[in-house]
Order: C-alpha cells, then structure tokens, then sequence
C-alpha cells in the first residue's frame, strides 16, 4: 500500500533515541503495581487497604485473609498474567504478519479455543486445566491458521479483519448453537467466554504460568529473527534468516500465549490489539522498543495495565455486587472496540470503493428459468416447512386446514407453524435484498448487514427491550431494532463516507462497531436474569420458535416497500453501483441516494433481526448467487436476490427444526453453517483474482 509523505523536506522525521527507554519502562512497571494494589483492594467483602497490608503482613483475622490470600490475591495475578500474555502475543503476529490489526481476536484464536472447548463440553468430556488447555491451543491455532492462510500476509488490513471476523461469526454461531442444545453439558461455557480473571486459589496460575514463562522465552530467542522479517521477506533471506520458519515457530508460540490466556480467565477481548498499539508510539520515539526483545516486554506490561486497568475502572464505576457478576473481557472489548473505530478513522486509507470491472449481461431466457426454477423450489420449501417438523402432516391435513375443515390438532400445529415460517420467508428475503442495496452503493462485494455491524446494532437494541421489558410486543422490539440499527449505521456509513465509501475504513469500523454491540449484548444477558437470558440466547440464534402473525406484521410492511422502492429504482441502482461520475453526469444526486438506499437497508436488517433474531450471511451469499446467475442489472438481481434470500432462511429454519427434532436449532446457526465456507471461499477467488 503506497503512503505519500506528508512531512516537508526541511523536516525530516526524528529518528529515535538510544536513551529515554529505561524511565518509560519504569514507569509503566509503577502503573501496573499501582493497578495491582488498588485492585487488590476492590472487591464486595468489606476488606479495604489497611486489611490487605494486614494480610499480607500476616496480622489479619482468618476471614480477611481469607478473602485477599483465596480471592484477591489470585485475581491479580491472574490480570497480570493474562494482560502481559495477549499483548505479547499481540505484538508477536503483528511483526510477523507486518498487519497492525492481527491480533488474538482478529484471528479468531478466541473463538477456535471457545468452539473447541463448548464442542467437547457438549460430548460430556470432563478435562483437567491442562488438557483444557491443549484443546484450546489446538482450536486457536487452527483457526489463526485458517485466517493468516485466506488473508496472507503483508501490510493489507481488510482481507484479514474479513476473514477473522467471518470465521468467528461461523465459529461462535456454532458454539452457541451447542450451548443451547446441551444446556446441562455446557453450563457457564457462556459466562466463561465473556472473559473473567476472578478465580478461587492459585492453582489456575500456577498451572498456566510455566506455558506462559515457555513462551515468552521462545519468542525472545527468535527476536532477531523477527526483526529481520520487518525489513521484509526477500532482505530477511538476504541475511539467512528462514522466513517460513521463523515465522510458523512465531504464530505457534504466540497461540500458545493466548490459549494460556483464554485457558484461564476465557477471551479476554482486544488486549493484544490495543498493547502493541499503544506502543507503537513509543518504538518510534525510543529505539530500544523497535526491536523485539525490548518492544515484546513492554507489550506485556500494556497488556496487564490494560487488564488490571478495565478490572478496576468496572469496580469503581459499578457497585460491587453487581461488578462481581459482570466480567473483565466486556469491558476490554468495549474499550477495544471503540480503539479500533478511532484506528479505522484515523489510518489513511488508500483502498477506494471499486466498480465492478464489467456490467456483465445474461440471456432474458436465463433470467426468466431462473426465476422460473426459484419459484418453485421456494413453493416447494414453504410447503415441507408447513408439513414437517416436530409432529408431521399430511398434504392433505394442509388442504383441510386451508379450506377451514381440519381437526383441533392439525389446526392447532398450523396456526401455530404458518407464522414462523412465513417470518423465516421474510426475514431471508429482507436480508438479502438489505445486502443488494448495501454492495450496490459501497461497491464493495463483501459487504454485508452483519459483517458491517448493522445487524448487531439491531440485535443489541432488540436485546435491550427483551432483557429490561420481557413483556413487550412485536412492534416494540421492531422498533428497539431500527433504532439500534439506525446508529449503529450512521456511525459506521458515517465515518466510512469520509472521501467516498472505502473499502478499508468501510471494514473496520463495522468490525469495531460489531464487536461492540457483541460485547454490550453479553452484558445484558449476564446481568438478566436465567429467564430472559434463555429467551435472548434463543432469540440470537436466529430462531423462528414463538413468532405470531403481529411478529411478522412490521417486517412484511417494510419488505414490500423495499421491493416497490429497489425496482423502481433499479437504473439508479446500477449508475450508483458504477461509479461516482457517470450518476452526476446523468445529473442525479449521488449523496440523496446513497442514503435513501442504506436507510431502506437499516429498515429491512432491523425489522428482520426483529422478527428472526440475529441470521448472518444471507445478505452476501444471495446477491453473489444472484449476480452469477442472471448477471449485474438490479432490474434482474432484485427479484432473484429475494427469492434466493428467502429459500435460504426457510430452508435453513426447517433442518433446524427437524434435523433432530423435537430439540431445534435457530436458522441463524444454519445460515452460518453454510454461509462462512462460502465467504471464506469468496475470499480466497477474490485474492486469486
């Protein structure tokens, strides 16, 4: 990526210090220990500063000793530990990736090590710590391994936050589908990957410190060579260094950091993002953080500031009671989140929205089968929907029961079917029309409603009525929807729009915003009560179960005047979809359509979260499918993308009900099922192309 110097010639840029490294050092070391103290004298026993000197020197009662040495004392180290293992990681795949994004989260180590660990806690396996830990390790190196393969490796940004946060959406759409499924087998899994460093005793500690201790050593002895990989992969051959090696040694070592990390305390979100960062600064200032050795130690003192920090700013913003409950990972990802928006606007970005390279054509024979063919399979779907399920039916049971003359139970089982499975037609349908209009105006083929955050700031909106009112009827939870939806949407297209949609910024700061509306929906279920969290969890897995005909009522208003609105608009779809000049000189007015096409999107993502929950991925999966089948004019790509949209969302809400019926699993789990490979698979044909 090319970056035009901005500095004039008669100020050259400083070079950095040889001295000045030492008192920073030393500074941010009476940081941590002053985060350390403070934090140790935090918690919901009445047991303040003096009782703590009083324990640790030994003259404390049996109670208060009790609270600092099995409590306190172990949740500090266990910041400390923590902190300084993800920022080093952090750090460490930065510099072998040359991405200032990679990180354990942007990776999806987290989320393989959490698939890894419901999955085997859904069989029943009952592991020790450490072999807790090996499970998590191979999860997260797998996965990191996956991401690090689609997104390769140099200086872009955008491929790899599209894959990491394309896998972890598959990856944790899975493993919630396993926790509601074996809610027994999998209890506190949930609790666990929100990221907490409370703990009872020493022994998680004691257990995970010589792995951490191991690789903090090999990352140190492989320093020099990773200095050597910043100067690039052909220099680094240049003075013997084994680029392939160093830097799968490297990757290894540093899941091995995180999964120590995530094996103790769960995901604790964005430290090994936000630690390098934030030293960044310093290693251009100090020379001696430059380099591996002396920049990996002061990543790790950020990353246990980070930690220890958050830990105390949540117990002295919120009351103790209910600070216990809510874990430290919540807080880091919110700050990590909003780090990552200021990230994204901040950075210069050069990769600008691009036009299609040609507006390519099918035959009207092709389009018209196409849609010919949709049709009938979707008639077809929404018929085996209306006939299987938990108690199956006869087509005639549904003859009968059209012409008012079926039994009590068939009518019973219908009246109760026929909404979830016309909330499942609509919801798709919505979705994929929502991602037409979003690829159309960004130009960018991967965009999409959850990818860019859309759809969690209705889910987070949603979530916030449904936990705090469990009352509340469908329009207030469309309405809860919409308006999550709308800022979540006007801070994303807003800070994206800044000289024209691009692609970069466009991608990181829905990652950002994603990641947050994630974090705070955590927080509301842990703080609900089991009730509304069960019915939230459910809710988020896409599911269909419970819908009414008033449930439906709002999405199916806001389709129908999206339908309307994109084929009436389909020429102006196509220019703005373009480029910026040829709208202009047609004299239409580029910036009122950009933004009376995204608020039609919002409308459909949020009334479709509100009716169906949280259903990923259909909103990219239909539009390419359509595009390949009946080419680019929105004149074509409209109806077939809706079609598309809704036999998906049927199709994947009636596996979900049978597949192992009478238990059942939400659309949004099948969706992500089907729709990651197929985004990672786009992913791997655009970097080939």
């Amino acid at each position: 990526m090319a970056v035009t110097a901005t500095t004039p010639a008669t100020r050259p840029p400083t070079a950095p210090s040889r001295t000045g490294a030492a008192p920073v050092t030393a500074a941010l070391v009476l940081l941590v220990a002053v985060l350390a103290v403070v934090d140790l004298t935090q918690g919901t026993a009445a047991v303040g500063a003096a009782e703590v000197w009083k324990a640790l020197t030994g003259q404390a009662d049996a109670t208060d000793a009790s609270v600092v040495v099995a409590s306190r004392l172990p949740r500090m180290a266990a910041g400390l530990l923590v902190g300084a293992v993800l920022g080093m990681a952090g750090a460490a795949l930065q510099a072998v990736s040359r991405n200032v994004l990679a990180s354990p989260d942007t990776l999806s180590v987290n989320a393989g090590s959490y698939f890894v660990l419901g999955l085997a806690s859904a069989t029943g396996v009952s592991l020790p710590l450490l072999a807790s830990s090996g499970l998590a390790f191979v999860g997260g190196l797998a996965a990191a391994a996956v991401v690090l393969g689609l997104s390769g490796l140099g200086t872009g940004t955008v491929r790899l936050v599209l894959a990491g946060s394309a896998l972890t959406l598959g990856l944790t759409a899975v493993t919630e589908g396993l926790l509601l499924l074996f809610p027994q087998q999998t209890e506190g899994i949930y609790h666990w990957n929100q990221g907490s460093i409370a703990q009872s005793g020493f022994d998680g500690v004691l257990q995970m410190l010589p792995i951490a201790v191991a690789g903090v050593l090999g990352l140190l002895l492989l320093g020099r060579r990773i200095d050597a990989l910043a100067l690039g992969d052909d220099a680094a051959r240049g003075v013997g260094v084994p680029v392939r090696a160093t830097r799968l040694t490297a990757v290894v070592l540093a899941a091995l950091l995180s999964t120590t990390a995530v094996t103790l305390a769960g995901p604790i979100g964005f430290v090994g993002l936000c630690a390098p960062a934030l030293v960044r600064p310093l290693a251009r200032r100090f020379r001696a953080f430059a380099r591996t050795r002396g920049g990996l130690p002061v990543a790790g003192l950020t990353g246990a500031a980070l930690v220890l920090g958050s830990d105390v700013i949540l117990r002295v913003l919120v009351p103790a009671d209910v600070a216990v409950a809510v874990p430290t990972g919540v807080v880091t990802s919110v700050v990590g989140a909003v780090f990552l928006i200021v990230m994204a606007t901040r950075t210069r970005d050069t990769a600008a929205a691009s036009a299609p390279d040609r507006l390519r054509l099918r035959s009207r024979t092709a389009f018209l089968t196409t849609t010919a063919v949709l049709v009938v399979v979707l008639v077809g779907v929404t018929v085996a929907a209306l006939l299987l399920g938990d108690a199956k039916l006869l087509f005639g049971d549904l003859l009968n029961w059209v012409q008012g003359q079926a039994g009590r139970t068939t009518a019973f089982v219908l009246e109760t079917r026929v909404p979830r499975v016309l909330a499942a037609l609509l919801a798709g349908a919505a979705l994929a029309l929502a991602g037409t209009l979003v690829q159309a105006v960004t130009r960018n083929p991967l965009a999409e409603p959850s990818i860019l955050g859309v759809s969690g700031g209705a889910a987070l909106g949603a979530v916030l009525l449904v936990t705090t009112v469990p009352m509340v009827g469908s329009w207030g939870v469309a309405g809860a929807a919409f308006a999550g939806a709308a800022a979540s949407s006007v801070l994303v297209f807003g800070l994206a729009a800044k000289d024209g949609f691009r692609q970069n910024r466009l991608v990181l700061v829905g990652f950002g915003v994603a990641t947050g509306a994630a974090a705070l929906i955590s927080l509301l279920i842990i703080l609900t009560d089991p009730f509304n969290a069960t019915k939230a969890l459910t809710w988020l897995s896409g599911s269909t179960y419970g819908r009414t005909t008033p449930d439906i009522v709002p999405l199916a208003a806001v389709l129908a005047v999206g339908v309307v609105v994109a084929a009436a608009r389909r020429t102006e779809l196509d220019l703005v979809s373009l480029d910026d000049d040829t709208p202009r000189l047609l004299g239409l007015n580029l910036g009122r359509g950009r933004l009376g096409f995204l608020v039609l999107s919002v409308l459909l993502t949020a009334t479709a979260v509100a009716a169906a929950g949280t259903i990923g991925f259909v909103g990219l999966v239909a539009p390419h499918a359509a595009r390949a089948l009946v080419g680019r004019p929105h004149a074509r790509v409209v109806p077939v993308s809706v079609l598309l949209g809704a036999v998906l969302v049927c199709a994947a809400d009636l596996v979900g009900r049978t597949v192992i019926a009478p238990a059942q699993l939400g659309a949004g789990l099948m969706t992500a099922v089907i729709g990651t490979p197929y985004f990672l698979y786009l992913l791997v044909r655009s970097r080939r192309g």
